[in-house]
């Protein structure tokens, strides 16, 4: 499951006002950056289920170009690794070399998780608000994470009504996450995840940090396009029209499909290689978060009114089209 859209930067994230940490006898993992070396051999998955078995054979496909055959095996050569990179099924598997972990990780302003001192109803409630299967658990903020929480652990523990939870302890239920260097190839990590069956993975940074997330979805949609689930944003998420020549638009709304329901090539593509974004289009003219209020204006002619901007990111624009009465069918050639 991707972990796409997330909430407001988690150190400030659910109010810890939930029941208190149980005592336990398990030894607080050290939060240090030394963390980057060992990996928890602990399953995240406990096997694939009958619908998922065709993705996981696609996957072992996937892996098994990126893993050197011995000397004088038939399929060493480069052009049986150009024959896989380019099979129907696979079209982009050259990223697992070409691309590494920070293209695809999910921002740390827009990770969700949780701290382990939550209540259990304000977990339940977290996990429904965002649709999300797995978040991860930090103690004090976001730079010290313990593990992650799956879904399907707490309602096996409690339910998803709990009448009460006097005791409630999320230290138990944790499960061990992957901790990368932004550095890292898609591919190598890619391995990793399915070597030990761990799905989900937090960038850290030359300091400690956390500095995104990524999960396997995220890397496997690198290869074979954009996986849908049920809790994947629709067009209608991002954006609605409010009159013939004005939307408002979500800031994280791709570029691409903003271009495409506007039907304006906004800023003439010179911004093309270096934002995926609407938000950072706009970051991108005004070389600065704009504040709420201001109106960017952009060479295409659209404008572009920021609605809502935190301190560090836009949140929701309006984009006008002066003198656009009626929307053209597609974008001009």
């Amino acid at each position: 499951m991707s972990l796409p859209s997330n909430s407001a930067r988690p150190d400030s994230g659910p109010a810890r006002n939930g029941g208190p940490d149980s005592a336990t006898t398990e030894p607080e993992p050290d939060p240090s950056p030394a963390r980057l070396e060992p990996y928890s051999t602990q399953n995240d998955d406990p096997g694939p289920s009958p619908r998922e078995a065709p993705a996981r054979r696609l996957l072992g496909r996937i892996l098994k170009t990126l893993v050197p055959l011995a000397p004088g095996d038939d399929d060493t050569g480069p052009d049986s690794m150009m024959e896989a990179a380019t099979s129907a099924e696979a079209p982009s598997i050259l990223n697992l070399r070409r691309k590494t972990v920070d293209d695809v990780a999910l921002t740390r302003a827009d990770i969700v998780a949780v701290p382990v001192t939550v209540g259990l109803h304000e977990l339940v409630e977290v996990f429904r608000d965002n649709g999300y299967s797995r978040l991860p658990v930090y103690r004090g903020n976001l730079d010290e994470p313990l593990g992650l929480i799956h879904l399907k652990d707490l309602a096996l523990k409690h339910g998803f009504a709990p009448k009460s939870a006097p005791r409630f302890a999320l230290r138990p239920l944790l499960r061990p996450l992957l901790y990368v260097p932004g550095s890292m190839p898609i591919g190598a990590l890619l391995q990793q995840m399915q070597q030990k069956r761990i799905h989900m993975a937090l960038l850290i940074d030359e300091y400690g940090g956390v500095d995104g997330l990524v999960t396997i979805e995220d890397l496997i949609e690198q290869v074979i396009g954009q996986i849908d689930d049920e809790h994947d944003e629709s067009d209608e998420d991002l954006w609605v029209q409010e009159a013939p020549g004005q939307w408002l638009v979500l800031a994280r709304a791709p570029i691409e499909r903003v271009e495409a329901e506007v039907g304006l090539k906004l800023t003439g593509g010179v911004y093309e290689e270096e934002i995926d974004t609407l938000g950072g289009l706009i970051f991108m003219l005004a070389g600065r978060v704009p504040c709420a209020g201001e109106v960017i204006a952009d060479e295409s002619g659209a404008d572009f009114e920021i609605v809502e901007a935190g301190p560090r990111r836009i949140k929701r624009v309006r984009l006008r089209i002066p003198g656009r009465e009626e929307l053209p069918a597609e974008l001009p050639a």
